[in-house]
């Protein structure tokens, strides 16, 4: 077992939960229990799945708690573009989620590659 909270991808997954409730807080009251929450609930899904990932003792059971936080970080990515066509925030918070899950999306797979079952 890892430590999680010392893993790079955890940390920024952690950022981009941040980001993300920053952006939320700005889009309007009737976005609420609509996108606000599917934003909440897929920027919060990266890093926990990148922490019960890091509990698995095989690699294939991490590897696929890596794959559903990397289909989180699309979903969001998805979620903030919409976001961004509705002006819903500031292109400066939302410029910096979509670069951090960028980054995040490139870590992660980065990180697949290497634990990849073989």
């Amino acid at each position: 077992m890892k430590n999680f909270k010392k893993l790079i991808i955890w940390q920024k997954g952690m950022r981009i939960v941040d980001l993300t409730y920053k952006m939320t807080d700005t889009f309007p009251s009737a976005e609420k229990f609509g996108l606000s929450s599917q934003c909440q609930k897929a920027a919060v899904s990266i890093p926990s799945n990148i922490a019960e990932g890091s509990s698995r003792q095989s690699q294939k059971d991490e590897f696929r708690f890596m794959e559903i936080a990397l289909g989180s970080s699309f979903e969001l990515e998805t979620q903030t573009l919409v976001a961004q066509m509705r002006n819903y925030s500031s292109i400066e918070i939302i410029t910096e989620l979509l670069n951090e899950i960028d980054q995040e999306q490139r870590m992660l797979m980065k990180y697949m590659e290497k634990i990849a079952p073989k």
